[in-house]
C-alpha cells in the first residue's frame, strides 16, 4: 500500500463500562458499545494507524488514552484519500447518527467531538468514499 493521504475513521469496541482520564479533557466514563473516531493524516494514513494500533507508545492525542485500555479494541479501519483534511466534514455527517464525546479529539477545531457513540454502523455507508484499510491488520 502506497503513502495514503485523507481521513480515517477508528470502529472501535468498548467492552464493559471503563473510566479513563483523557490528557487535559480529565476522566471521561465510557459505556460499553461501538465508537467511531474520525483522525486526519495528511502524511500517510498507514503510518498513523499503524501507530494508533501499538500498545507501548508516549500518549499524545485523545484517541492515545482510550485505546490504552484493554477493554478497548479497533475491529475495522476505513479511510477516505483526499489532498486536503476533510476530518470535520466526516465528523459532521457521522454527528447525524452518532453521539459525540463533547471536546474528544477535536481540540484543534470547531467540531463538538471527533469520537462518537453509535447504534447502528450501518450508517457509515452513507459517507460517500470511504474504504477499508486491510493491510494495518497484517
Amino acid at each position: 500500500m502506497s503513502n495514503i493521504k485523507g481521513s480515517y475513521i477508528l470502529v472501535i469496541s468498548v467492552k464493559k463500562p471503563i473510566e479513563k482520564k483523557i490528557g487535559s479533557l480529565g476522566f471521561i466514563s465510557f459505556s460499553p458499545g461501538i465508537y467511531l473516531y474520525v483522525g486526519s493524516a495528511m502524511n500517510g494514513i498507514e503510518q498513523r494507524v499503524s501507530r494508533h494500533l501499538r500498545k507501548k507508545k508516549k500518549k499524545f492525542w485523545h484517541i492515545d488514552y482510550l485505546l490504552d485500555d484493554r477493554n478497548v479494541e479497533v475491529i475495522e479501519v476505513l479511510y477516505k484519500e483526499s489532498k486536503k483534511k476533510e476530518e470535520c466534514i466526516i465528523s459532521r455527517k457521522i454527528s447525524e447518527f452518532g453521539i459525540p464525546i463533547n471536546g474528544f479529539g477535536s481540540s484543534d477545531c470547531k467540531c463538538k467531538g471527533h469520537l462518537y457513540r453509535i447504534k447502528n454502523i450501518k450508517k457509515l455507508k452513507d459517507i460517500k468514499g470511504l474504504q477499508k484499510l486491510r493491510d494495518v491488520f497484517t
